[in-house]
Formats: structure tokens, C-alpha cells, sequence
């Protein structure tokens, strides 16, 4: 039988000691395996380059060039390839500019022995890895949003254009679906054309994608 492949993970931190302590913690595993380590983000992304890696493990804070500003360039680079923050630094602001990267999951150093290997197992299997401050922190800033009267992102469409939009995906005609809602056939185009136009998209395929990804259809 074939021992499954281990997940080649990239290291970086600009602190010796805190990435022996990291790959200790990475390596007592049977499944997870650290082929590089860089002392910044530029060394990290050369090594990225160099070496076939599953996963970047980068510190937030380093000298040169930040995990940040790697994550961002090795994400770009790599879609494939995912990410995770190390950080001394429980803030909010760090965690969200993470999220913005394109990283998968934000682990404190303090816990890194007890959360590191679950938030590396959680990026590999796409899913998102927040410890318990950040999941605080997601939901404090979206009700501060709401509250402040910020259309959350899934309100961009007012409530008839999502009713033309369901019934666009669903492959009626202009005249039929004037005749489902009451309106006039000149009303439907001009609900799809500001659908095309507010959503960026171009013709019925792609309202009909982004209707399957709203949840308002199945695929």
C-alpha cells in the first residue's frame, strides 16, 4: 500500500528559535513536513519558487519584506498554494489584512502547539482556520457594519431585481417573467441590464452563475 504524500510546507520567521519550535510542533506529525525555511518574506518567495511546497506557513512581522506582503505575492503567484499567519499579535487589524492576502487561517505563537497542526490540516482541506478572537472579531466588525447602516455584501440587489434575476437563471423570457411579476416587459430589461451592470457581468450564463453561487437557484 502507498504512504500517502505529505504536505510540504514552506517556514518562515525571522526568529531562529521560533522556527526550530514550529517545525517540532509540524514535524511530530506523521502527515506534515517542512522542506524550506526563510528568515524573511523575500527568502520566502524565492524559496517558494525553488521548492515544490503544499503550504506557507509566514510570520505577520519580518524584516524586508512582511508575511503580509509574501502572502499576497505568493497567493498571486500560486493560486494553488495556501497560507497561514504565525503571529505574537492578537489584532484585529492584522487578522483582517490577512484575510485580505488570501490566507487561509491566523495562528497565535502562544497556541501554536495546540491550534498549528489543525490550522495546517484545515488550509489543505480548503477550509478557513479562525481562532476564537478572530471569530469575535468577524462577527463584531459585520454587526458594526449593520448597524452603521452598510449594506452587507449580499444586499446589493434590491428585492425585485433578485426575484428577475431567479427567474432569468431559470430560463424564462423577458415576456414571461414581465407576466410572473405584474411588470412591464420594458421594466425586465431594464432590471437585467442594472443587474449586468451592478454585478459586472456580461450575459444570461454568467447571471445564471452567479444566481447558482447566491443560492437563489440550484445547480
Amino acid at each position: 500500500m502507498t504512504q500517502p504524500s505529505k504536505v510540504r510546507i514552506l517556514l518562515a520567521d525571522d526568529h531562529a528559535l521560533v522556527r526550530r519550535g514550529v517545525r517540532l510542533i509540524l514535524e511530530r506529525e506523521p502527515d506534515l513536513e517542512v522542506v524550506a525555511e526563510a528568515g524573511d518574506g523575500a527568502e520566502a518567495i524565492e524559496l517558494a519558487r525553488a521548492h515544490d511546497i503544499d503550504l506557507a506557513v509566514l510570520d505577520v512581522a519580518m524584516p524586508r519584506m512582511t508575511g503580509l506582503q509574501a502572502a499576497r505575492e505568493l497567493v498571486g503567484h500560486r493560486p494553488g498554494l495556501r497560507v497561514l499567519m504565525l503571529t505574537m499579535h492578537d489584532n484585529e487589524q492584522y487578522f483582517f489584512q490577512a484575510l485580505k492576502a488570501g490566507a487561509s487561517g491566523y495562528v497565535l505563537k502562544s497556541v501554536a502547539d495546540r491550534d498549528l497542526v489543525a490550522a495546517c490540516r484545515a488550509a489543505m482541506r480548503d477550509e478557513p482556520f479562525l481562532y476564537p478572537g478572530a471569530v469575535t472579531a468577524l462577527i463584531r466588525n459585520y454587526l458594526d457594519r449593520v448597524r452603521h447602516g452598510e449594506e452587507p455584501p449580499d444586499r446589493v440587489l434590491t428585492v425585485r431585481e433578485e426575484e428577475v434575476l431567479k427567474l432569468v437563471a431559470e430560463g424564462h423570457s423577458s415576456k414571461e417573467i414581465a407576466e410572473m411579476l405584474f411588470i412591464s416587459i420594458k421594466t425586465v430589461h431594464r432590471h437585467r441590464a442594472n443587474l449586468l451592470h451592478k454585478l459586472g457581468l456580461k450575459d444570461r450564463l454568467e447571471l445564471t452563475r452567479y444566481a447558482i453561487r447566491a443560492g437563489l437557484i440550484e445547480p
